[in-house]
């Protein structure tokens, strides 16, 4: 890959927050990470709306972490509106959430997510976790090619 990959994270849990980023600098992943805490900043940064107008700040992701139980607008909305959108439909999305629950899973694969993740309780599986999405998403695959 010619650029570093950029990653969105949407969550709208601080702690959960704070975890991701600590697992990704425990991991050494340079790769930048924005992180927008509620859906509606999420599409307002996807779509470069208001304060993330700016492209040179705001870059387009390669890929999205996305959370589904969020205020105003939750991570299923998010996920069917990025996947009816011609220029960010083949952002890959994967679901980083605390949900088991069939049904939300059955609707992220419906709605276009790439993948389904369960947060695990201890640091140290969230730390597995993380690894498997950067071997995974950010060195072997191939991403897709922009519109």
């Amino acid at each position: 890959m010619d650029k570093m990959s950029c990653i969105l994270l949407v969550d709208d849990n601080k702690m959960d927050i704070e975890l991701t980023l600590d697992a990704f600098k425990r991991a050494r992943i340079q790769n930048p990470i924005f992180v927008v805490n509620d859906g509606e900043k999420a599409l307002n940064y996807l779509f470069g709306n208001g304060e993330y107008s700016d492209r040179s700040v705001y870059p387009l992701p390669d890929i999205i972490l996305l959370d589904l139980k969020m205020p105003r607008i939750d991570g299923f909305e998010v996920l069917s509106k990025i996947k009816k959108v011609e220029k960010l439909k083949r952002i890959p999305i994967i679901i980083l959430t605390s949900s088991k629950e069939e049904g939300d899973r059955a609707l992220s694969y419906d709605n276009g997510a790439n993948s389904y993740l369960v947060k695990p309780v201890s640091f140290d599986g969230f730390m597995k976790v993380i690894e498997k999405i950067v071997e995974y998403w950010l060195i072997l695959n191939v991403s897709p090619p922009r519109e």
